[in-house]
């Protein structure tokens, strides 16, 4: 029987994220369509092969939020990725097992378009709900194991929301 590998021995997966603030300060969070408890997070997902980082930044957005790349506006990128791992019981289960958690290259974007250009709808979709919320109150929406990496990217993106 083959033994199951220690969370350390697994790599972590490539990811990026974006911190879409719209003009009032808000930051958008989606409801994660795959929880049944109240799990919200920015936009996020993989890096594709030969893809960079901005790149795939701005097609994750177009794919959970429909927004278009005209409509936002790349303000800063985090100065390190921010890493993540996760709790032990859903390493085997996501992403095939392959990973023990998330490195991401973090995004701070200014949203140019109206909430009518927002649909959560898409063909790849994420998220059940969506709402605009205040950057204070942001960590303690996400699911725990998320928080400290929340409150580090809003720590380095806050001067300029």
């Amino acid at each position: 029987m083959a033994s199951i590998p220690q969370n350390d021995d697994l790599p972590y997966r490539p990811c990026v994220g974006i911190m879409l603030v719209n003009m009032d300060g808000q930051v958008f969070v989606g409801q994660r369509l795959d929880n049944q408890v109240e799990a919200w997070q920015m936009p996020q997902g993989g890096i594709d092969d030969g893809e960079d980082a901005r790149t795939a930044a701005l097609r994750e957005l177009g794919e959970e939020t429909g927004i278009e790349p005209h409509n936002v506006e790349i303000i800063a990128k985090a100065r390190e990725e921010h890493f993540y791992d996760l709790p032990p019981e859903l390493v085997g289960k996501l992403w095939g097992g392959k990973y023990r958690g998330q490195r991401q290259y973090w995004y701070l974007a200014r949203f140019l378009g109206t909430d009518a250009d927002i649909n959560i709808h898409t063909k790849h979709p994420e998220f059940r709900a969506w709402r605009w919320t205040s950057p204070e109150t942001l960590p303690e929406l996400i699911v725990p194991f998320k928080r400290k990496l929340y409150r580090d990217i809003l720590q380095e993106f806050r001067a300029l929301i």
